[in-house]
């Protein structure tokens, strides 16, 4: 047992030393490997402090370019969306200014063809007003010509009345006329009481020159109220000579018969008859 137990710490007392002298020698190197570094030449140490440096420099340098690419590529779509926006409105410009110069040009020629249809109704009015002129003047010129023709025979026919008219004028009214009842009486046709108040009387007056007239046997008739009637008394030589023209005259019935009256010449009136037919 004794040599037992010597063996036993002999082998423990060795197994420190393997322990203790590992330590040691690292210690040791560690202390060796310090002193190295201390003993360093700056130089190198500034080398590497310059290769970090550089490292650390690229590093930057690397970020900083990925992020100008980034931007780059970022900026180059917005351009690129900038140019399809641009294209894309320039496109509706163009589809705008089409539609523009269509509608101009469409408006041109509906503006042309009101323009011609107005010219064309211009003409046919410068035509129709040219006709209507022409006719006018035709009409004016045959109106002229009918006008001189019908004072010429307006004016034979009144040189030709007057002449008649002048056959049945008094020379001496006072002594020439007679009355009804100085004839024995009216013996002629009689006007209806009612027609007779209808046209006749002194609110009924006319001209005897518009009357048609007609002769029967050398005597006039006029027809007035539709009837005919006849002077049978001449008609006073103070009168105008144109009184059958120029005077208002009414027919009334007084006393014993029908006179006819001149209301320029109030105080006198002239026996006339009614015919029928």
């Amino acid at each position: 047992m004794v040599k037992s137990f010597r063996i036993f710490g002999t082998s423990a007392i060795f197994l420190l030393l393997g322990w203790s002298v590992p330590a040691h020698a690292r210690q040791e190197q560690h202390g060796k490997s310090k002193e190295q570094d201390k003993q360093e030449h700056p130089a190198k140490r500034d080398e590497k402090q310059h290769q970090q440096q550089q490292q650390q420099d690229k590093r930057q340098t690397d970020q900083h370019q990925q992020q100008r690419q980034q931007q780059d590529h970022s900026a180059q779509q917005q351009q690129q969306a900038r140019n399809q926006e641009d294209q894309h409105q320039q496109q509706q410009r163009q589809q705008q200014n089409n539609s523009d110069k269509h509608q101009q040009q469409a408006k041109q020629q509906q503006q042309q063809q009101q323009n011609h249809s107005q010219e064309q109704q211009r003409q046919a009015r410068n035509q129709q007003d040219q006709h209507q002129q022409q006719a006018q003047a035709q009409q004016y010129q045959r109106s002229q010509q009918d006008q001189k023709s019908v004072q010429r025979q307006s004016s034979s026919q009144a040189h030709q009345q007057q002449a008649a008219w002048q056959n049945d004028r008094a020379h001496s009214w006072q002594s020439e006329h007679r009355t009804w009842d100085q004839r024995g009486g009216y013996n002629g046709y009689r006007v209806p009481e009612r027609r007779f108040l209808t046209s006749f009387g002194q609110d009924h007056g006319f001209r005897i020159y518009r009357l048609p007239v007609r002769f029967v046997g050398g005597n006039r008739r006029f027809q007035y109220g539709g009837y005919w009637f006849g002077l049978v008394d001449p008609w006073p030589e103070y009168w105008s000579n144109d009184w059958y023209d120029r005077d208002d005259v009414y027919v009334e019935y007084y006393g014993d018969g029908y006179y006819l009256y001149n209301r320029s010449y109030p105080q006198d009136r002239i026996a006339i008859t009614f015919y029928i037919n």
